[in-house]
Order: C-alpha cells, then sequence, then structure tokens
C-alpha cells in the first residue's frame, strides 16, 4: 500500500529545511507555499538589479547541525562578513551590541551619576519574578537605563507598553551586563572586561533569499514537490490524525503527517472538525507585529559603513537602517549606487501601513536626512514592501492562549508546529530550522522530540570563547542572552 506524503506547510526557513531534509532522505514529502517565492520574512527581494532583505537575517548559530546545513546547500556562496552596527540615540551613535563601556563614555558625568544610583539601588533591591518587559529590565539596569535606552525603542518596535510586553521576551533578547563592571573599565582601565559578543557572520552572497531558493531547487533536483502559489485553507482530521489538506484551488491530498511553520492561530482556525469555542477564542487572540521597508536607492559612495544602523530617536518613525551593500557588495550593482532599507514597524491597517508607496518613500527620504546620514538630494528612487504578522507579540494573555491551543493540538499526534509563526515564538532563522530538524527526525525515526522544548528556556548567546573563530566552536547547549535585540 502506497504511503500518503508528509504535508509541509509554509516556504520559510523551517518549512524549506523540513522539505529538504525530507526529499534527501528519499521520503514522500509536498511543500506547499501560498506566495510564489520562499522565504517568509528571510527572503531577499530584487528590483531592477538591487537586492535587500526584508530586515537584516544574519547567519549566526550555535548549532552544528544548522550550520552543517547551510555550508551543504550554499558552500563557498556562504560568505563571512565584518559585522559593524550602532545605535542612533539623542543625536549620537553607540556601539551594538551594547558595550557597556562605550555606554559609560557617551552618558556624560551628570547622566553617568544618575544611571550608576540607579543601576546600584536596582542591584541591592531584593530581586522578585518579574512579570513585564518592563519589570524585567529595571530590575537588573536600573530605572534611569530603562528609560534612556529601552523604553522608546522597545515601544516603537511593538506598539504597546513596555508594561504590557512580557517578561519571556526580555529574557530571551536581552544580555545581562555588569554596569558596574564596564564602568570601571572604561573609566579606571582596570580590566574589567566584559565577554565580546561575535564580530562577523556568515551571509549568503546574494542575500538570504539565496539560501531558500537554492534549497526549493535542491528539493525538486532530489525528486521532492515543492509547490508554490498553493495556499492550504483547511486540515482534515479524524481519530487523532491529520488525514488530508485542502488547497485555495480546492484540490485535498491525503497526508500522512503534517509539518506546519504557518502562524498558530492560523493552522488552529483551519482545523475541520473545528476545535473547541475557547480554542478558537485563544487562536484568534494571538497578536502580530507588522512590519514594512523602504528600500532607497542612494547616489555616491556609501554613506555609513555600518551593516544596520539602530534609530532609537523618538521624533522619527524608522526603527532601523539596513546598508545591503555593508552586507555583500553584490547586493547593489552599480559601484556609484547604494541601497539601504528602512524599516518601518506597524499594524496592518494603521496609518503607516495604509499610506501609498510613494508617501513611504517620501516620508523615508526625509527621516533619512533627519538623521544625519543621507541628504534627501542624494536619493535617486524607492520601493516599499510590506510584511503582514512579522514578528508574534509576547503580550499580558499570550502564555495562557498558547498553553490552551497547544494543549488541544497535542491531540493530534501527526501534526507538529515548527519555525517563528508555527510555535509563535520569537525565534532566530536558525532556531527554526533547527524545529525543523527535529521534527523531520521524529517523522522519520520516531525520534520523540518535543519541538516547543527547541529554544524553550529563552536562551541564546552571540558570546563566543573564541573571538577570532566563532563558526569553529558550536555547542548544542546555549550559553547567554543576546544585548538589547530589536526584530531581526
Amino acid at each position: 500500500m502506497e504511503v500518503a506524503p508528509v504535508a509541509v506547510l509554509g516556504g520559510g526557513p523551517a518549512g524549506l529545511t523540513a522539505g529538504y531534509l525530507l526529499a534527501r532522505a528519499s521520503r514522500p514529502a509536498i511543500l506547499f507555499e501560498a506566495d510564489e517565492t520562499v522565504g517568509g520574512l528571510a527572503r531577499t527581494v530584487t528590483r531592477d538589479g538591487y537586492r535587500f532583505d526584508l530586515g537584516g537575517h544574519r547567519f549566526f548559530t550555535k548549532s552544528r547541525e544548522v550550520e552543517a546545513l547551510w555550508h551543504e546547500v550554499l558552500g563557498d556562496e556562504l560568505l563571512v562578513r565584518p559585522r559593524l552596527s550602532r545605535i542612533r540615540w539623542r543625536g549620537r551613535f553607540i556601539d551594538y551590541p551594547l558595550q557597556a563601556g562605550d555606554v559609560v563614555r557617551k552618558l556624560g558625568p551628570l547622566e553617568l551619576a544618575r544611571c550608576s544610583a540607579s543601576y546600584a539601588a536596582a542591584a541591592w533591591r531584593p530581586r522578585r519574578e518579574a512579570e513585564s518587559f518592563e519589570d524585567w529590565v529595571s530590575s537588573r539596569f536600573g530605572r534611569r537605563l530603562f528609560e534612556l535606552f529601552f523604553r522608546t525603542y522597545t515601544e516603537k518596535v511593538w506598539g504597546v507598553a513596555t508594561s504590557e510586553l512580557r517578561a519571556e521576551w526580555a529574557a530571551q533578547r536581552i544580555r545581562d551586563l555588569s554596569f558596574g563592571r564596564a564602568a570601571r573599565a572604561a573609566i579606571l582601565g582596570d580590566g574589567g572586561k566584559v565577554r565580546s559578543l561575535i564580530e562577523e557572520f556568515r551571509y549568503p552572497r546574494l542575500g538570504p533569499g539565496q539560501m531558500w531558493e537554492t534549497m526549493v531547487a535542491e528539493i525538486v533536483r532530489m525528486g521532492g514537490d515543492a509547490r508554490l502559489g498553493a495556499a492550504v485553507t483547511r486540515l482534515a482530521h479524524d481519530d487523532g490524525r491529520v488525514t488530508s489538506v485542502e488547497l485555495a484551488s480546492g484540490e485535498e491530498l491525503a497526508a500522512s503527517s503534517v509539518i506546519s511553520s504557518l502562524p498558530l492561530g492560523a493552522v488552529t482556525e483551519m482545523l475541520d472538525p473545528p476545535p473547541p469555542p475557547h480554542v478558537l477564542d485563544a487562536a484568534r487572540g494571538l497578536r502580530y507585529r507588522d512590519f514594512l521597508t523602504v528600500a532607497l536607492v542612494v547616489r555616491g559612495e556609501d554613506p555609513f559603513p555600518d551593516t544596520w544602523i539602530y534609530v532609537h530617536d523618538p521624533e522619527v518613525r524608522v526603527g532601523r537602517i539596513q546598508n545591503f551593500r555593508a552586507w555583500s557588495p553584490a547586493m547593489v550593482p552599480y559601484a556609484d549606487r547604494s541601497c539601504l532599507g528602512l524599516e518601518y514597524f506597524c499594524f496592518e491597517g494603521d496609518a503607516t501601513w495604509n499610506a501609498s508607496d510613494d508617501e513611504l518613500v517620501a516620508v523615508a527620504t526625509s527621516e533619512l536626512e533627519r538623521t544625519g546620514l543621507v541628504p534627501a538630494g542624494r536619493v535617486e528612487r524607492g520601493w516599499v514592501v510590506r510584511v503582514p504578522r512579522a514578528y508574534p507579540i509576547y503580550d499580558a494573555r499570550y502564555g495562557d492562549r498558547l498553553a490552551t491551543i497547544r494543549s488541544w493540538l497535542e491531540r493530534l499526534g501527526n501534526l507538529q508546529q515548527i519555525g517563528r509563526n508555527g510555535l509563535h515564538r520569537y525565534n532566530n532563522s536558525d532556531h527554526s530550522m533547527l524545529t525543523a530538524i527535529r521534527a523531520v527526525d521524529n517523522v522519520l525515526h520516531g525520534a520523540g522530540h518535543d519541538i516547543w522544548e527547541v529554544n524553550a528556556d529563552s536562551v541564546y548567546h552571540e558570546e563566543d570563547a573564541d573571538p577570532e573563530h566563532p563558526y569553529r566552536r558550536a555547542p548544542e547547549t546555549p550559553a547567554s542572552v543576546r544585548a538589547l535585540a530589536p526584530p531581526g
């Protein structure tokens, strides 16, 4: 009897990894992607020869399995790139990841005294379990540093108060620096060294989309099936198993199992028969932050050397500015032109999202000049790309909603959720790929991995014992938390 194929839903990093590994193992599988292109938020867009990311996507991991897979797919096309990124704060540029010594030097003596007193008070105060992002940061860095460096940018990115974001997100994204040790290093030079973060990363020569485009081509070459422009709308299930998937076209295909990277709430609502009302309510309550990129072509030499700059200044709406030539020279077709990506975080349907492309290009051009980076007269043209459901929001009720959905979905023994949106977890692309690796291992070998536990401890560090060779050490056990990391 012929075994029905595995249905892989979604053509982002997680879904493509699953489809690739199943094809490599000669296991019948069909990958379904609603869009005509692959990569999801990590895709690379091409306009008139200019290539740009939807957000910057560095390739850095401490998973040997993921690292090996990257090299297997791209080989020498996977470049090693230097990292240079800064924060624009009150008209100044501060090193990013935050080097506390640099922060101390640029605060000035009065602000330094205030921050030191606030930090000391937080350090001596008994630390209680924090519920919100605001509480978590304030208890570790002091209220003053929270107000200066965390509140404005975080609320710009997420569109909600820092008191509403959960502490889990802070624990996943912020490195616990010692302000006192850094102050000694900056002022006294007494060796109060802060451990460094990686200064280089992997990056495909033609942008991250090159990884995903190569991967889908390899799936087909190895005999697998990848269907683009094929939106899944219904998942039929019976007796604790998903039995088939139905497409928007009306076509229905039997499935032996399902590996899904589609948004968790959307998958819950696709199930037929439907889950109970309280489960559907939880699914509909999951929230996302949407996002758009305005890519601008700039005449002349590169305006700054950074790969990207975070913009904390509240007087402009842009959150981050990418310099794509700094990521890879091959991203820009002309030596006398640059391509910059200005990122705006919004909600689908709000004024920013609904503005016309021409309006957004004009706003981005004006804000680029207001930051002091590029005069408006150097901007030649631009394009806009909108991305719905880009980032899962860790709001006050997300944990309860997630638990409700997960508890019900676990009744379906052959459905596995993977990736950022599939788990409604703020994973990086390497973590998303690792969830796919574990899910395929379950399908092929009955390994019994709990996909929800991949990166569940919310710990992911870029620190490395050997900064000269960060890719030679890749332990499976994570060691620290990334510093003040916004989306991307």
